[in-house]
């Protein structure tokens, strides 16, 4: 099934597939958010983690593929009565800006293999600013044995070692791997393989 459909599909449904709250990771990290800053949330879905954001005050812009979760983004951030700049687009072919953003966000998004994912981390970097925040979380190779959300393909999923490679260039990195309860909508559900990447570029 073509990407577009399977998530338009799923998005089809009145609930909100990974829920209506935050990803856990990102709301940690809500100590570094500030006020006005720039903040791009990357294949947002539905919406949780665009409008949590702009709920911290931030000048928020998403993008998703599916019309159907960006139509759900909007009714999201009406009801929580906050303002998002909300475009359709895929994000293997995205326009990305040069150093447009104080802060990127980029959350389960393990859909890419690996020469894809690679231009999709290159379109990461350009988009911030020097000194810009990237905020990633993602799936270990450990998860296939959970299987409670994420990839079944071992190459979509995020090692240290991948990390701390793709992103050598920036001036501090800081990674944590563990496992946790997940609790996101219907489809991030129980122990799950995790690791986040706090980055400044």
């Amino acid at each position: 099934m073509p990407e577009l459909e399977r998530w338009n599909e799923r998005y089809s449904k009145p609930d909100y597939h990974f829920g209506t709250e935050p990803n856990a990771f990102l709301k940690s990290q809500q100590h570094l958010l500030k006020p006005g800053m720039k903040a791009l949330s990357v294949a947002d879905g539905e919406g949780r983690n665009g409008v949590w954001l702009a709920e911290q005050g931030l000048d928020v812009h998403t993008f998703d593929l599916s019309p159907n979760g960006i139509a759900k983004a909007r009714r999201l951030a009406a009801s929580r009565d906050v303002t998002l700049q909300i475009e359709q687009g895929d994000i293997h072919n995205w326009h990305w800006p040069e150093e447009a953003y104080d802060v990127v966000v980029v959350i389960f998004i393990q859909f890419s293999p690996g020469p894809e994912r690679d231009k999709v981390f290159a379109g990461v970097k350009r988009a911030l600013k020097p000194g810009g925040l990237l905020l990633m979380e993602g799936y270990r190779p450990e998860q296939l044995k959970y299987g409670t959300g994420g990839p079944r393909d071992v190459d979509q999923l995020y090692t240290q070692a991948l990390l701390e490679q793709a992103f050598s260039d920036f001036t501090s990195i800081d990674i944590r791997e563990y496992d946790s309860v997940l609790h996101e909508g219907e489809r991030h559900v129980g122990m799950s393989a995790v690791i986040d990447l706090v980055a400044r570029k």
